[in-house]
């Protein structure tokens, strides 16, 4: 596939055989961002573990301080005062059976993530072969399933992502944006690699962090010395 003029530009101010320290790869990514939009900054990490195995499953969630920079829209199911409390909370939309048939009839997806009181899970079960494949289903672990909607509401839309392993044991999640300064995008990524390394399973053998890419939307990828992390 032939790259395009802007790519081969931003790829002359990196150096491929080089592992960058945290601070310089965030200056350089930036500097790659060329494009007219603002560019989403991701983290791309390859674990040292094998996630076909449960006791190597790496997952979890992580409030990044300074938010991703995008506005995310979240899907409450509950009922009663829990309902109230999910609106009051500024969730987008709440609901319970109702939604049911317009998610799985209509291919309503407008939301980007969904939250659940324990008790709707049955019903929202129902819904796993829509939301599983899109990674929307609520979990414990991701604190989506929860009685406290009030904070989970707040923690998402202060920039909570959550994380975890792809097929190939790499953990792909976004930092920022290129709008955002240096500081901030270093802040991100210090505390989703912190988060990464509390998460490490007790079953995983050799070096955890194997390897550790930034890159933006439309830039090459930037190694980072991942000896300087753990």
């Amino acid at each position: 596939m032939k790259k395009g003029k802007r790519y081969v530009e931003a790829t002359k101010l990196v150096d491929r055989t080089n592992l960058y320290d945290v601070e310089d790869a965030v200056a350089l990514v930036k500097k790659a961002a060329s494009a007219k939009f603002d560019e989403t900054i991701e983290a791309h990490v390859r674990l040292g573990v094998d996630g076909r195995h449960a006791d190597q499953q790496v997952r979890g969630a992580v409030v990044l301080p300074h938010g991703t920079g995008k506005t995310v829209r979240v899907l409450v199911f509950a009922k009663g005062d829990k309902a109230d409390e999910a609106q009051a909370a500024g969730a987008d939309y709440v609901g319970a059976e109702e939604l049911i048939p317009r998610i799985q009839n209509e291919g309503w997806l407008d939301f980007d993530v969904v939250v659940a009181t324990p008790d709707m899970m049955g019903v929202v079960g129902r819904l796993g072969r829509v939301l599983g494949p899109k990674g929307l289903m609520p979990n414990p672990k991701a604190g989506t399933v929860t009685m406290d909607v009030t904070k989970a509401v707040n923690d998402i839309k202060a920039g909570k992502i959550e994380y975890r392993l792809d097929k190939t044991n790499i953990i792909h999640v976004p930092v920022g944006k290129a709008s955002f300064t240096e500081e901030q995008l270093a802040d991100n990524f210090h505390t989703l690699i912190g988060a990464i390394i509390k998460a490490k399973p007790a079953a995983a053998k050799g070096q955890y962090l194997r390897s550790v890419v930034m890159t933006s939307t439309m830039g090459p990828g930037i190694k980072i010395n991942t000896a300087k992390l753990s």
